[in-house]
């Protein structure tokens, strides 16, 4: 028997109805996509089982063999640079800045060890990380040994999914042809490829956050904390109650964060990253200092253990005591530069 009618095993587990069909086990997830990363599927049978389980949506136990296969495949090196705490950015950003952003230099200052992952999703029409970091004067990490430079020179460096784990890249961009996302989206946030202590991850759809809890469980991630975050990012939204879901080993609880503010604000029309330095360096924006207080607390209770009081008071001194000098180099600098209005336009990259 070859590989290819191998693979049919697992099609039709997951593809046969509601009666005959069952979900994989752990195992079966993680043979089933060791299979598709290493390209021993066919597309045809790689489109199916993906598409299979967007209709059906994964399990806790599919996730996790999915995720410890990726984790097999992920580049070398990023797992020996000592990162303190793993966010994955694959929402971006449509209403509102990356303020999240704001709250990880804060805790750069303090000298934790930061390192952030992410891609550009296809006809998403969303603005992503690795867009805004260049207009901020940032550069994108594009090997190891320059995410180990950076987290040397300013604590934190970002670097693109498909530098990370090519294969897991490839099966997101997909969507370009599905017009769908599949279960990539998911496991490329739970990926922590730097093998850091602490991973953070936020989510848009509910239940997911606790599909996200179940799964770290499961692979005994040490320190896991997901939340239904703006837009889907990894940002505390101010205008809604959240469940901070957290996963220490398999010990499991949730946190509940109540909304600072009752009332919406109007969305910006246009998302300037001059502002992020604006505001960092002292211009009042209500909105933007609530969002980066409630995201640098969330971190807080994730890395320090801390109590929500306790962690939110914690991130009002971090943040009344910042450096207020921004550490992007100058000359990089885009001043009062749309990249992105509100309603899905890119303007420059």
């Amino acid at each position: 028997m070859n590989e290819q009618q191998d693979f049919k095993h697992f099609i039709r587990i997951i593809g046969r109805g509601q009666r005959a069909g069952r979900t994989l086990t752990q195992q079966e997830a993680f043979d089933a996509m060791t299979m598709v990363i290493e390209e021993r599927v066919t597309p045809e049978q790689k489109g199916a089982f993906l598409m299979l389980l967007r209709v059906r949506e994964e399990t806790s136990e599919e996730l996790a063999g999915f995720t410890q296969a990726f984790r097999q495949h992920t580049i070398a090196g990023l797992d020996a640079l000592h990162v303190d705490l793993d966010m994955g950015c694959y929402a971006g950003k449509r209403r509102q800045l990356p303020w999240f952003l704001l709250a990880v230099l804060v805790l750069a200052q303090q000298g934790k060890r930061i390192f952030l992952h992410g891609t550009t999703e296809p006809d998403s029409k969303r603005l992503y990380l690795n867009e805004v970091l260049p207009h901020l004067g940032f550069e994108v990490a594009t090997s190891p040994q320059m995410v180990a430079e950076q987290l040397a020179s300013h604590g934190f460096s970002y670097m693109g999914l498909e530098q990370v784990n090519p294969q897991l890249d490839k099966i997101i961009q997909l969507r370009a042809q599905f017009g769908l996302r599949s279960c990539a989206n998911t496991l490329a946030r739970i990926l922590n490829p730097s093998k850091a202590e602490h991973s953070l991850q936020g989510v848009f759809h509910r239940q997911v956050d606790e599909k996200h809890r179940l799964t770290s469980a499961l692979l005994n991630d040490p320190n896991m904390l997901c939340f239904r975050g703006e837009g889907g990012e990894i940002e505390f939204n101010p205008e809604r109650d959240v469940a901070l879901h957290i996963c220490r080993k398999t010990e499991s609880k949730v946190v509940n964060v109540a909304a600072f503010n009752e009332t919406r604000v109007t969305k910006p029309r246009q998302l300037v990253p001059s502002e992020l330095i604006d505001f960092w360096q002292g211009k009042e924006n209500t909105y933007a200092h609530d969002a980066v207080l409630g995201t640098l607390g969330i971190m807080l209770v994730l890395m320090e253990n801390l109590e929500w009081p306790e962690a939110l008071n914690q991130a009002k001194a971090l943040w009344s005591m910042r450096n207020k000098s921004w550490p992007g180099t100058t000359e990089q600098k885009t001043v009062a530069k749309s990249l992105f209005d509100t309603t899905g336009k890119h303007y420059a990259h």
